[in-house]
């Protein structure tokens, strides 16, 4: 099995996300591009120690970008919202 550590890479704190966690009680994080849905649920439960209850995933795909004469490509990488149990939070999120 994959350590937690390397399915989860950083939380993503935007207003959108901040406004997510308010109202829906959902949280937004940068995972690995392999991991599928029931590692990364487990993952943030190991890490958080909270009960997820639901997983989205969203493969964003990298921009294209220009410096001069040369082109080249951002990475692609995975985003999740995770839904968690009414009561529990995360406290990285909180403002």
């Amino acid at each position: 099995m994959i350590h937690p550590r390397n399915i989860v890479i950083a939380p993503i704190i935007t207003e959108k996300s901040s406004n997510q966690v308010a109202t829906t009680n959902t949280y937004t994080f940068k995972v690995s591009i392999n991991a599928n849905k029931i590692e990364i649920a487990k993952a943030i439960e190991h890490i958080f120690s909270v009960k997820v209850l639901g997983v989205n995933t969203i493969r964003m795909v990298g921009k294209p970008k220009r410096l001069g004469k040369y082109s080249g490509k951002r990475p692609d990488w995975k985003k999740a919202i995770v839904t968690l149990r009414e009561g529990d939070k995360i406290a990285d999120f909180e403002v």
